[in-house]
């Protein structure tokens, strides 16, 4: 099993590598709660197509070791940068969902660009959702609080029953069959209790359009417009105003859980976005 030892702190954090080595990189930053196979829809079909796919278990999730500490952003991407160090990872493509467009765009704000051609956030919470001086249309903190503390209680219950709006499943073309539905259920369970709560804290306080006005490299934005998890108004469509030079791509009815319910098509715009790019 791949593993590596982060230089912060000595933790084990496990990562797959499909496609030739010499090839272009893609590296893909998963969502909360989940690990690699998140990705399968996008990685293998690329990965067969001759590119390099690379995937990260964040601490605490997949086959990741489980730790206490280290669920800050800051140490999240100091733990995606040793991934590039340990493999020597160049012109990569970074492509992060959800919290992970969030450790991608911090990536790149603590460690440059040296490594990284392209960025694509796909249904992105970053640059945040809580209200603030530059997001003064945001979810107040309390708010955002008070949802975690409901996840905390039970965990089981987030999960199963918000599996339908994640997906935008009551919306035409977003076809996901039940067993699916409780196989990314069951997925998410792959985070431990204490990794689950601890990044979900970060957004209590996450505001990161200071650093996305410095980004410098072609990025990509994707999301849904019927994205409940992460409005695309707060997020996405915040996020392309903020990048400089950003492509902002709009998939009409879509959800959170895009790269399932529109797989081929992310795919695709991945695809495009690397050879255009």
């Amino acid at each position: 099993m791949p593993c590596f030892t982060t230089p912060t702190d000595g933790t084990r954090l496990h990562f797959i590598d499909y496609g030739p080595a010499d090839a272009t990189t893609l590296v893909f930053v998963n969502s909360a709660y989940l690990g690699t196979e998140m990705w399968e829809f996008q990685m293998l079909p690329l990965a067969a197509e001759g590119y390099r796919c690379v995937g990260l278990d964040r601490r605490g999730h997949g086959k990741s070791q489980d730790v206490w500490d280290g669920y800050d952003l800051d140490t999240l991407a100091d733990d995606l940068g040793a991934l590039l160090d340990h493999l020597d990872l160049r012109d990569v493509t970074l492509i992060g969902h959800s919290l992970g467009t969030t450790e991608a765009m911090r990536y790149l704000s603590r460690h440059g660009s040296e490594r990284v051609a392209r960025l694509a956030l796909v249904a992105g919470m970053a640059p945040g959702i809580v209200r603030g001086d530059d997001n003064p249309d945001g979810v107040p903190a309390e708010a955002i609080e008070a949802l975690n503390e409901t996840f905390a209680k039970d965990r089981a219950e987030f999960f199963s029953s918000g599996a339908d709006d994640y997906f935008a499943r009551r919306l035409p073309g977003n076809h996901v069959s039940d067993a699916y539905v409780a196989k990314v259920v069951q997925d998410c369970h792959g985070a431990t209790a204490r990794a689950a709560s601890a990044v979900l804290a970060n957004f209590v306080t996450l505001e990161m359009a200071a650093e996305a006005r410095k980004i410098d490299v072609p990025t990509l934005v994707i999301h849904g417009d019927q994205d409940a998890s992460a409005p695309i108004a707060l997020t996405g469509r915040r996020a392309a105003a903020l990048i400089p030079g950003s492509t902002l791509t709009v998939y009409e009815n879509a959800g959170h859980g895009l790269y399932v319910t529109h797989a081929e098509q992310l795919t695709a715009d991945i695809r495009e976005f690397i050879v255009t790019r």
